[in-house]
């Protein structure tokens, strides 16, 4: 079978309280996309913290001293800097533009993961800030949950961010959270094509789904927030977020 990655049309902006549920089951219809069995919906953060109301005005951040003290090292907005060290279990590393923090979820990310583009529009944009999902794997269950009881067939949720890597420039997706489908694809003892046994392959399968589906939603103005893939080579199971966060003890990067 042959992997496809469709957009999902018609997904209208998003506000705080809006149902994504019936959101997508409309934009699914408009698109005219049936669900089968192992399909994958690849949605933005940005729709789900939309729903989920997690906008923060920065007048309402009172930063602290420690704050302040950060963002004159990274001539950041010291009320953007307090938002950051609340969404972080610890600043890594911090230089004039930038602040890379371990988030609470506990991936590595730039500046708490905290959005300022396409936020919201009018005069307020400069001073409203929009923070990750509170648990997006969660998120990802509770939709998915809906999805099925509608459409009476076994799919997955993704939910991805753009994060940079070590080494590399550039940004590309990467999935903050799912459900129903596996973090890391375990290769470990199965042949490879000369008959050899493999001792260390596990394949970040959801986050190359999601560095795929960021071609298709697009980085910038498409205003594409999701997307519907088929053709996954994996058998569907269910996963858990943390199967793909790097244990301290063997991270060469801090």
């Amino acid at each position: 079978m042959k992997l496809t990655i469709k957009p999902i049309l018609s997904i209208p902006q998003i506000s705080k309280g809006d149902d994504l549920f019936e959101i997508i089951c409309h934009a699914l219809n408009t698109s005219r996309i049936s669900l089968q069995d192992n399909d994958i919906i690849v949605l933005t953060q940005k729709i789900i913290s939309k729903a989920e109301g997690r906008f923060i005005e920065l007048r309402s951040v009172h930063p602290s001293s420690y704050a302040i003290s950060q963002a004159r090292i990274c001539s950041k907005d010291p009320r953007l800097v307090e938002l950051i060290i609340q969404e972080s279990n610890a600043i890594l590393r911090i230089k004039p533009g930038t602040i890379i923090v371990e988030h609470r979820l506990g991936f590595i990310c730039a500046n708490g993961g905290i959005d300022h583009s396409n936020v919201t529009l009018g005069n307020e944009a400069e001073e409203t800030v929009l923070l990750l999902p509170e648990n997006p794997s969660l998120s990802a269950k509770l939709l998915r949950q809906k999805l099925i009881k509608k459409f009476g067939v076994n799919l997955a949720i993704i939910i991805i961010d753009s994060h940079g890597r070590p080494w590399r420039q550039g940004i590309t997706g990467i999935s903050i959270g799912f459900s129903g489908i596996p973090g890391l694809v375990d290769m470990r003892g199965k042949p490879d094509m000369f008959g050899g046994i493999l001792k260390i392959t596990q394949i970040a399968a959801v986050d190359e789904l999601a560095a795929a589906a960021s071609l298709v939603l697009g980085e910038s103005s498409e205003g594409r927030p999701a997307v519907h893939i088929r053709g996954f080579p994996y058998d569907l199971r269910e996963g858990n977020f943390q199967e793909l966060i790097r244990p301290k003890s063997q991270d060469l990067f801090r």
